[in-house]
């Protein structure tokens, strides 16, 4: 079996977010050093349960001033939410994602 090539585009550009209803986005400044990183989010409520688990990558994205490194995760459920970089980071980050907008918060460095 030949390994996937990725797209080199894939992850550059805008956006398209799902949110409306009971549900909104989360976008996270990321350190440059993560660059490429896979992070991971799960429901704060659910820390020892196994659920399914969403996980990004950490894309440099263009704007105004250059690049800013992010991760972005949309259709979340209001809620409280942790995230980690995968596979098994401490979970360093808690956010609020409220229905109907777009969460912005700054990974720790």
């Amino acid at each position: 079996m030949s390994k996937p090539h990725a797209h080199p585009q894939a992850g550059q550009g805008p956006v398209v977010l799902d949110i409306g209803g009971n549900v909104g986005a989360l976008v996270i400044r990321m350190p440059h050093h993560l660059e490429g990183a896979e992070v991971e989010i799960r429901p704060a409520s659910s820390p020892g349960r196994t659920v399914p688990l969403r996980h990004v990558g950490v894309v440099a994205r263009p704007v105004a001033s250059g690049f800013v490194d992010s991760a972005v995760f949309d259709a979340l459920t209001e809620g409280n939410y942790d995230i980690h970089v995968r596979p098994n980071g401490p979970v360093l980050l808690t956010a609020e994602v409220r229905a109907g907008e777009v969460t912005f918060a700054d990974w720790p460095s």
